[in-house]
């Protein structure tokens, strides 16, 4: 249960938690740069340091113009957008596991990705475009967690515990809803693409929506950021949280806000892509501790590198691009294994 599990103290291992986030950091731009020229059409680390530099200092072009336009117009607005996903789902999840002081909890543990889901296909069934199918999993995941929110109002008790159970419960309504459209979709044009969408994929991703998604994504990641002081005292637990002086229902309904929000716009962009906001704050509290301060950018840096690198492979592994979501489950879950072995005397 969410108010039985107990991280180790948070003030351990100080220095070498932020010589980890330095070396998180120097690993991010590295992967980045070098996944800019990683794909079918391979561009050369010197050319893609060449072509990124022209944009600011005057260069003499010593590559063709196929090149620049696979490098400038396709491949890094979808690393940008890899690594906002990536960082956003990790930070939401570390937050969420910090708040409900449950290291198995995850983004959607509120019925986020399920709305969105739901949301998405809704939009497709209906013939809408893009635009459309991105706003309709944006609203119907925030309605989601919104709904689940007050439901444990109807429950008349605040117990963090009740709010995963609305959760489970708003959860489940949607997967119902998606299933019913999954049912009334056509079965060859609407339902693959229904199907295509909830596997996740960076591929649609360009700069026009990546421009309506990075203000309001970096302003909620920042918000998170910001309560990680809070966060510190809420995972002591309510009591000692409001004997320092923390506001427990408030910092609580921030939290939440600002989590779905930047899980429901990386939904939105990216389909639904599991396992990252799960397992990657455990490998961020492995290598930095449990101190919020440190593990919040932890794991929005592992989340964004892990994300492109598991987008490299789906771009290169097979002729067809595989479904990033499968990879993040085949990958995640041994990952996920091995941590709760190496953990298993904390989590009992």
């Amino acid at each position: 249960m969410p108010s039985k599990t107990k991280f180790p103290p948070i003030n351990q291992g100080k220095t070498q938690g932020r010589r980890a986030l330095w070396i998180m950091v120097i690993g991010f731009l590295a992967v980045f740069l070098a996944s800019l020229g990683i794909g079918r059409y391979g561009v050369a680390p010197d050319n893609v340091i060449k072509i990124l530099l022209s944009k600011v200092f005057p260069m003499v072009h010593t590559w063709d113009a196929t090149m620049e336009r696979v490098i400038l117009s396709v491949r890094l607005p979808r690393l940008l957008g890899g690594s906002l996903v990536g960082a956003s789902l990790a930070l939401a999840g570390a937050g969420f596991q910090g708040m409900f002081k449950n290291p198995l909890v995850s983004p959607d543990i509120l019925g986020v990705s399920s709305g969105a889901g739901f949301g998405a296909a809704l939009a497709l069934l209906l013939g809408m475009g893009a635009m459309g199918i991105q706003i309709s999993a944006l609203f119907f995941g925030v309605a989601a967690v919104i709904a689940a929110y007050f439901l444990r109002k109807c429950f008349k008790t605040s117990s963090t515990l009740m709010l995963v159970l609305a959760g489970v419960i708003v959860s489940g309504f949607f997967s119902s809803g998606l299933s019913l459209l999954k049912y009334l979709a056509d079965p060859l044009e609407t339902l693959p693409a229904i199907t295509m969408w909830l596997m996740g994929s960076l591929a649609s991703i360009d700069f026009p929506s990546l421009g309506s998604v990075t203000f309001p994504v970096l302003l909620g990641c920042g918000g998170l950021l910001l309560m990680r002081w809070k966060l510190n005292a809420l995972s002591l637990g309510d009591r000692e949280a409001q004997s320092l002086g923390v506001n427990v229902s408030r910092s609580q309904l921030i939290i939440i806000l600002l989590a779905t929000v930047i899980t429901a716009i990386s939904v939105c962009i990216s389909g639904t892509i599991g396992w990252v906001g799960l397992v990657i704050p455990h490998l961020a509290r492995f290598l930095v501790g449990v101190n919020n301060n440190r593990l919040l950018p932890a794991s929005a840096l592992l989340g964004a590198t892990a994300l492109i690198l598991l987008d490299d492979i789906a771009r290169c592994l097979s002729a067809a691009e595989i479904p990033i979501g499968i990879l993040t489950g085949i990958v995640g879950t041994p990952i996920f294994t091995l941590m709760i072995i190496r953990q298993r005397k904390t989590l009992s």
